[in-house]
């Protein structure tokens, strides 16, 4: 029986032969890959993944597609969502302290998801995702531009990121309304130091009202917080680089 996408899960299915298969080179799994596909819908990725892999653990919501998942003998089902699933809980269990994650993510829920696995980055060797194109923009972006934010920010302290392929709306059935792409996440080997608390709360107030300069919104916020460094706060949150959001935070002694 086919199965009918379902908008409330943001169903658009991967159909496209030469994209999926340029998707698969630039994931480029080996047999032994401790990988998890999130959101494996028909399972278009997922076969020539596994084909590659000799087993795979992949994280659907969709019960229907869930129990057809479950009749390939390669695959460990996770019915659930995914902002649900506890990654290092996962990783514990194949006995890695790598995981390859992929997926072909709800658009409407993409960067919750994104912050979900910045909790368990610690067990995560790379992560590529599809992802509407203006997201991947934005978390690719540089200082001083337009798609630079406190996306950017939260994820680019943590990881390498790249836009590796772009996907044309007519590769996916049913055809979405924008434009996707496949970007390559990889976590730093190294690292800063950082209470992500603290980042968080800073790069939120440098970046809720991105049109003033810093000094109306993050100067107050920093001097609740007994913040008595120097700082410019004669720009607006899009022209600060990450590091120094980085070193900003490091400098904050808990209150």
């Amino acid at each position: 029986m086919k199965h009918i996408a379902r908008k409330r899960f943001g169903q658009h299915f991967l159909t496209d032969s030469a994209v999926i298969d340029a998707i698969v080179d630039a994931i480029a799994p080996s047999a032994g890959d401790a990988m998890v596909e999130i959101g494996p819908g028909l399972a278009a990725l997922t076969q020539p993944l596994v084909e590659r892999l000799g087993h795979l653990t992949v994280i659907e919501l969709d019960r229907d597609l869930a129990v057809r998942l479950r009749a390939h003998g390669q695959l460990d089902v996770i019915e659930s969502d995914v902002l649900k699933v506890d990654f290092t809980a996962l990783a514990d269990a194949q006995a890695t302290r790598a995981l390859r994650v992929v997926g072909n993510l709800p658009y409407n829920i993409s960067t919750p998801i994104l912050f979900h696995l910045l909790d368990h980055v610690a067990v995560v060797q790379d992560q590529h995702f599809m992802l509407q194109k203006e997201v991947i923009d934005r978390m690719v972006a540089r200082p001083a531009t337009a798609d630079y934010g406190r996306l950017t920010v939260m994820l680019q302290w943590r990881y390498a990121m790249d836009n590796v392929l772009f996907v044309p709306p007519e590769s996916f059935d049913p055809p979405p309304r924008v434009d996707s792409a496949i970007v390559r996440m990889v976590p730093l080997a190294e690292p800063p130091a950082l209470d992500v608390a603290r980042y968080s709360s800073l790069v939120q107030v440098a970046f809720s009202q991105r049109r003033k300069i810093l000094r109306n919104t993050l100067g107050r916020w920093l001097d609740e917080q007994g913040f008595a460094g120097e700082f410019d706060l004669q720009r607006r949150a899009e022209e600060v680089p990450v590091g120094e959001y980085v070193a900003l935070a490091q400098a904050i002694q808990p209150t």
